[in-house]
């Protein structure tokens, strides 16, 4: 997976500024902070982010990653449905992120 710059800056960041804002819980949101999914989360939702093809290439389940999105910054399915393109394409690459990289950031052997 290349991560891009931006995606490595909002990751690194605890809000990400949209580029449109959104509707959520009556009230206008102009940035999202996302926090990491816990297991339990994980198997609620009960699919990964992303899937990993025959040629170890990853893409974006992005049913998922939506789910994901709404529950780790607490919106409503609805509110990511109000999302930019590139806004959603971000937020789930950087949720996909929370799964390839442990929480402290570095990698156990």
């Amino acid at each position: 997976m290349v991560v891009s710059e931006e995606t490595q800056a909002i990751t690194a960041s605890d809000s990400f500024r949209l580029s449109a804002p959104i509707q959520a819980h009556g009230e206008q949101l102009s940035e999202l902070t996302l926090r990491r999914p816990t297991p339990q989360e994980a198997r609620a939702i009960k699919v990964l982010p992303y899937k990993v093809d025959k040629d170890e290439a990853i893409s974006l389940d992005l049913d998922a990653a939506a789910k994901y999105i709404s529950v780790c910054a607490g919106i409503p399915p609805s509110s990511v449905n109000q999302l930019d393109l590139a806004d959603l394409n971000t937020l789930a690459w950087q949720v996909a992120g929370f799964f390839m990289m442990p929480a402290s950031g570095t990698l156990k052997a």
